[in-house]
């Protein structure tokens, strides 16, 4: 009897430690995945079984007890932590462990541009982040969450300087605002805070100028020479009568030819009715239009059309009279060309 118990004995010794050195090579093992590696999601309020079951639906978890059981030793089952993370295949589970339980996200790439609107805004952030687009414009359109820093809701798009950035997906409404106010400080340096100073206009005024500047010029080379006519208006409290303002006022932004039935909406952002700059920008002024208003060139130039030949270039005319024969040019191509709205 005490033969066999030995033998029994030692039997359970060698399982125990067949048993030990399969969990220990599953907890080393580098998991199969392909080179560009596996981006898994971990939304907020999630729980242990809420993780193994994205991780088995990417076929990461092969030993479960292994891996329960190194969440256990690690304290992982109690602390999940939300966000997107990137499993390479040099990670084991014990490295998958270590980075799930670090909370060390890997950020994502965010680039917008071309934006018109803080809906259509709202709309391209939430692509990239956990936070819908409706918890974001939510937040943008409470104005109390950024007056203390001197926006409104009409100029709080100005904020948003088209570009690329890092983000987390797990990134809040807020944590959006405070990177992006972070970056617009940044990019307005003391330098281009004096430039804004002598042309009279405040940061958020240029970024309202250079918004319709970036939305009447094709080309960039333009862009300043265009900037100048406007400041020169200003100056001389003309009315700026900028297209761009009155597709705003609208809210149409496929009209190529405003008539003059779209030149008496009644709106304050109707450049044509009022005088000076509208309430805010007409969409998310370009870095390219930003500069091109603080270095405007200087001329004497009040007037500009688009050219007839649909180069995307413009005559500029210093009266009125020169102005209308190229404008009447420029509505006879038009004509021709059936292009009525």
């Amino acid at each position: 009897m005490k033969r066999l118990f030995v033998l029994f004995l030692y039997v359970g010794v060698i399982i125990a430690l067949l048993v030990a050195v399969t969990l220990y090579k599953s907890l080393l093992k580098p998991v199969k995945v392909s080179e560009e590696g596996i981006e898994i999601f971990i939304p907020a309020g999630s729980e242990f079984e809420d993780v193994k079951n994205i991780l088995r639906s990417e076929n990461l978890i092969v030993n479960e007890s292994a891996f329960d059981l190194l969440a256990k030793r690690k304290n992982y089952s109690d602390n999940v932590k939300p966000g997107r993370y990137i499993i390479s295949d040099e990670m084991s589970y014990n490295d998958i462990m270590n980075l799930l339980r670090s909370g060390n996200q890997t950020p994502v790439v965010v680039t917008f541009n071309n934006i018109r609107t803080l809906e259509e805004l709202s709309s391209r952030l939430s692509v990239h982040l956990q936070a819908d687009s409706t918890e974001i414009l939510r937040f943008l359109l409470t104005e109390s969450n950024y007056t203390k820093d001197g926006f409104k809701n009409e100029t709080i798009i100005a904020l948003f300087i088209p570009d690329t950035y890092e983000m987390y997906w797990t990134d809040t409404p807020e944590d959006i605002y405070v990177r992006m106010l972070r970056e617009f400080n940044l990019f307005w340096s003391d330098k281009r805070k004096k430039q804004a100073g002598e042309i009279g206009l405040t940061p958020i005024e240029v970024s309202m100028l250079a918004s319709i500047v970036d939305d009447e010029v094709l080309k960039e080379d333009e862009k300043s020479k265009i900037a100048g006519v406007y400041l020169n208006r200003l100056k001389m409290k003309m009315p700026l009568q900028a297209c761009p303002t009155i597709k705003f006022a609208l809210n149409d932004f496929t009209i190529r030819r405003v008539l003059n039935e779209h030149l008496i909406i009644e709106s304050p952002y109707n450049t044509y009715k009022y005088r000076g700059l509208p309430p805010g920008p007409v969409r998310c002024a370009t870095k390219s239009g930003i500069n091109a208003v603080l270095n405007a060139e200087k001329h004497d130039y009040l007037y500009f059309v688009a050219k007839y030949d649909f180069s995307g270039y413009h005559h500029f005319s210093k009266t009125l009279r020169e102005h209308n024969n190229y404008a009447n040019r420029y509505q006879s191509e038009l004509d021709r060309m059936r292009i009525y709205n």
